[in-house]
């Protein structure tokens, strides 16, 4: 592993490897098929990459999107590693390039989309030069049972009989014990690896808040992020251009990105985020998976994402540098009826699971519980921390309810009188008194709980009783979610066990600072003003040289230099994230611009 070391400290300016990185390039060396899960900003790429420089032959990449090739080759390319790819986007000429490196030894890794793995006789050219591994990367896109599903990647099998011998790695940020089963056996992998890194990404802050005012509440997070990159997910389409146009309007950097645009439009506006020529994009879920951008430093959800994996991959786009990011979770019952909507229209075939995963996901905007704690144990990991003092929950931020056992009463009292047949919203709407047609038609106006809460709002008698379900006093049953009290519910409504519930966040409030200053030490010894002039410096290089700003070098590379403040080319290479190439490349210009600020 010498070598491997070298090779990740000379083009990468690594000197160290991440949690299983190295145990899953000592599968592809030792010629195993693997599946290798690690979050977001793990080191995925690199777990295929580098040993793909420690081979004799060729390293076929799988990937589902062309701007995730592209991004992933502007990487490589700065790094000094001959990689290639074939697109539908790219030119006859450019592609008889492509193939001309090939025929000559000259590429060590080739990306390619699954569609164009399976045209016909092309595997047979690529087994014909030599391939020493393959790589599947975005590998949940096999599984139906997880997100984001490619009927494609399914005929990936094909890889098995063309290169027998040959190891497969599978490659992805999401999958549980369902979806890892089943990518194995629709890959047909031999015994593979599994390897399982830790979901947590101590680095991000998680928050969740009720929508009260969706523009007002995205411009606190912005706020907090001068200058800084981040991204605004919204459901729907109209939603991203209304929010996009009302904070242009405020002033903000900002541009829109969905599917409803032109491929010309939605480039133009990708790549000004890219450059850093606007700080915030706001998207649906179709821009997102093919960018490696690691300096995102706020990932705002203006409406609730459909599914936990979908939630952790999509949030898990903002820190990928390892520095401390912001993950914001604006939702309300509406969000849960649009999804639902859009579930059994689109998708008839998995809309039982789809539905099971969108209760999950609004049961977690509604919990009680640590964010981190919560993330973990759906996908099948433990937390041991007491407090992970890095969401809403532990840090305190949401207040709890002063008189939180009479309110638990009151609703379990309701659920029984109810005689346990009826489900949450029902239930709400009972206890604040609404006069709807069906609970004066069940006489449940004349109930003895019949608006003990109408002081509060239906929306937040509704979180309660999430509360009170994820801490498991009352328990959901059959196809339509019947309350129903359990062991605990009972002791409760006893007054032998007193819940936790909190409190809604108010209007009036919204406007004052919401949360409390979180320390960030990734900042300890940095040197601010010589880290903004050499974001500068990296802005300009980027520029002439055509590629993201931070593939020229990362946002914890700058803050390294900034703390370090090198004036040497040796001192230079011990900076985390500087290789020989781009030493080479850039050395002169950043001693420079030290040397200047000194």
């Amino acid at each position: 592993m010498d070598g491997i070391e070298g090779i990740l400290k000379r083009y990468w300016g690594y000197s160290g490897f991440r949690p299983l990185q190295r145990e899953a390039m000592e599968c592809v060396l030792a010629g195993r098929d693997s599946i290798v899960v690690l979050p977001t900003g793990g080191g995925k790429s690199l777990c295929f990459q580098v040993p793909a420089l420690a081979l004799p032959g060729l390293t076929l990449v799988i990937s589902p999107l062309i701007s995730l090739m592209k991004d992933q080759l502007d990487a490589l390319t700065e790094c000094g590693v001959a990689a290639g790819r074939l697109d539908s986007s790219m030119s006859s000429k450019e592609k008889a390039e492509v193939f001309r490196r090939l025929d000559a030894g000259e590429l060590k890794l080739l990306y390619v989309s699954p569609e164009r793995l399976l045209m016909e006789g092309f595997l047979d050219s690529l087994k014909a030069r030599g391939v020493s591994s393959v790589a599947i990367d975005e590998a949940h896109c096999v599984s139906m049972w997880g997100h984001d599903f490619r009927p494609e990647y399914r005929k990936l099998r094909v890889l098995r009989q063309a290169l027998p011998g040959v190891p497969v790695g599978a490659y992805t940020a999401t999958a549980t014990g369902q979806v890892r089963g089943d990518i194995a056996a629709q890959l047909l992998l031999d015994s593979p690896e599994t390897l399982v890194g830790d979901f947590d990404r101590p680095n991000l802050i998680y928050r969740c808040r009720r929508r009260t005012g969706a523009v007002k509440q995205i411009r606190e997070v912005l706020d907090r992020h001068p200058k800084e990159s981040g991204i605004v997910y919204c459901i729907r389409r109209t939603d991203v251009d209304e929010t996009a146009q009302a904070l242009a309007g405020h002033g903000y950097r900002v541009a829109p990105y969905h599917a409803g645009m032109s491929d010309a439009e939605r480039k133009a506006s990708q790549d000004a985020f890219i450059r850093e020529d606007v700080d915030v994009i706001v998207a649906t879920v179709a821009f997102g998976m093919g960018i490696d951008k690691s300096n995102v430093r706020y990932v705002v959800h203006a409406g609730m994402p459909k599914s936990l994996e979908h939630y952790q991959q999509e949030s898990g786009r903002a820190g990928r540098d390892g520095l401390d990011a912001e993950c914001v979770l604006l939702y309300s019952g509406g969000d849960y009826r649009i999804w639902r909507s859009i579930i059994e229209e689109s998708e008839p075939q998995t809309a039982e699971v789809g539905l099971a995963k969108l209760s999950r996901m609004y049961r977690y905007c509604t919990s009680v519980g640590c964010r981190h704690r919560t993330l973990l144990e759906y996908f099948g990991q433990g937390y041991a921390a007491a407090s992970c003092r890095a969401c809403d929950i532990c840090l305190g931020e949401v207040e709890g309810v002063p008189d939180a056992l009479v309110i638990a009463q009151k609703i379990l009292s309701s659920v029984v009188r109810q005689q346990e047949r009826f489900g949450a919203d029902y239930t709400a709407g009972v206890l604040v008194g609404s006069r709807e047609d069906r609970i004066v038609a069940n006489r449940h106006d004349r109930l003895s709980t019949y608006g003990l809460l109408k002081e509060a709002t239906r929306p937040v008698v509704r979180d309660w009783i999430e509360q009170l379900a994820e801490q498991e006093y009352l328990a959901r049953v059959g196809e339509y979610n019947v309350l129903k009290l359990t062991e605990k519910g009972l002791r409760a409504l006893r007054g032998e066990e007193t819940p936790l519930l909190l409190e809604a966040p108010k209007k009036k409030s919204a406007s004052k600072k919401p949360f409390p200053d979180v320390k960030d030490d990734s900042w300890a010894g940095v040197d601010k003003a010589l880290f903004e002039a050499l974001r500068q410096l990296r802005r300009r290089l980027a520029a002439e040289g055509g590629v993201p700003a931070y593939v020229i070098f990362g946002d914890a590379t700058l803050r390294d230099l900034a703390r370090r403040r090198p004036v040497t080319k040796e001192a230079l290479l011990q900076v985390s994230g500087v290789g020989l190439k781009k030493l080479d490349q850039y050395g002169d210009q950043i001693l420079g611009e030290i040397k200047r600020h000194l």
